[in-house]
């Protein structure tokens, strides 16, 4: 009867009889090269599936600081054919540079009808107020009045009098703050970006990064601020 027990294969390929091999090799090339290759895809998945994770678990981890606002004026301060600058405090706890400006005015004809999804409880759109941060990497914009377009002096980003693009490299529109009036007066609340289309995006986006098209899902929003909904 033979014995039923089999022999373990030798962990050297030259046992083995592996084309090529030589003493005392425990991995063939070619099972070496295959290891290699699939440990760079690895990595390579890894660095684009671990910063999406992130962004997607962030909002659930992460607690968003309150929504808070800050009066600028009462209604009558505030034209529909130019633009009154505004320094309002955007983060708190950190003195003068927690501090933005901000350019306001009341709605005219020339605004793009306010898209529903973009208002809340309690906002308006009788008035905009845009960021002075450039969409391009964020130099600040200053508005001139005399061809009522907003310019940065940076890189030659050029934007119309609504905020939209109309030369140089911004990818979008001025980001946005969210208005309301509350006993006579107006309050500027969080800020939030659009695309090129004025459709809102809850929480803002950088500079550089595009909301049109598959921007939209490559640039997750801020989980760390304030958003109304």
């Amino acid at each position: 009867m033979s014995d039923p027990r089999k022999t373990p294969k030798s962990k050297y390929t030259a046992e083995r009889d592996f084309p090529g091999s030589f003493e005392g090799e425990t991995v063939t090339r070619r099972r070496f090269i295959n290891l290699a290759g699939q440990g760079a895809g690895a990595v390579a998945v890894a660095a684009f599936v671990l910063p999406a994770l992130g962004f997607a678990a962030g909002s659930a981890i992460f607690e968003r600081p309150e929504v808070q606002w800050e009066t600028v004026g009462v209604p009558d301060d505030f034209p529909n054919d130019t633009y009154v600058p505004k320094v309002v405090t955007e983060v708190t706890g950190i003195g003068q540079t927690g501090k933005t400006t901000i350019y306001m005015r009341a709605t005219n004809d020339q605004d793009p009808p306010p898209n529903p999804a973009t208002l809340h409880e309690g906002t308006t759109a009788d008035f905009v107020a845009i960021s002075t941060r450039c969409m391009h990497l964020g130099c600040p914009v200053r508005y001139v009045d005399a061809s009522q377009k907003f310019i940065c002096p940076c890189h030659g980003g050029v934007y119309d009098f609504t905020g939209k693009v109309s030369g140089g490299p911004p990818v979008r529109p001025l980001d946005h703050f969210y208005v309301r009036v509350k006993d006579g007066q107006v309050q500027v609340g969080p800020r939030y970006s659009v695309n090129s289309e004025f459709r809102r995006f809850p929480s803002y986006r950088d500079p550089g990064q595009a909301l049109d098209g598959i921007g939209q899902y490559m640039y997750p929003g801020r989980f760390s601020t304030p958003k109304l909904d």
